[in-house]
């Protein structure tokens, strides 16, 4: 490898380390959210009080959306570490974290594997 082919290898894996560090911040960010989130569910639970419980529908809504965010960064993580280890198209062409496209409304479909 020539100096140049080294440096740009750098400084592709300086992008791809920024957006793994950076995505686990939004990460650890939306984990701290739904710790609160859920503790205030379970207090509103626990009190009965109707206007509580109301005010569980959206909390519970708010969690729902934080824990598709966080499936999608997980998502997006796994691909840019696949990309970047094996070099496909988003370490060579400066792809981040955030880039998948997302379809609204469309539940992921899993597989399962019967022994």
């Amino acid at each position: 490898m020539d100096g140049d082919t080294l440096s740009a290898a750098a400084a592709a894996d300086g992008k791809v380390l920024h957006a793994f560090q950076t995505s686990f911040v939004q990460v650890q960010s939306l984990l701290d959210q739904n710790r609160v989130l859920i503790n205030e569910i379970n207090q509103n639970h626990e009190s009965k009080v109707p206007g509580d419980l109301s005010r569980n529908v959206g909390l519970i809504r708010e969690l729902n959306n934080n824990i598709r965010r966080v499936v999608d960064l997980y998502a997006d993580l796994s691909s840019l570490f696949a990309a970047s280890s094996g070099g496909g198209p988003a370490a060579s062409e400066g792809g981040s974290v955030g880039t998948a496209v997302r379809h609204a409304g469309h539940k992921r479909v899993r597989s399962t594997h019967l022994d």
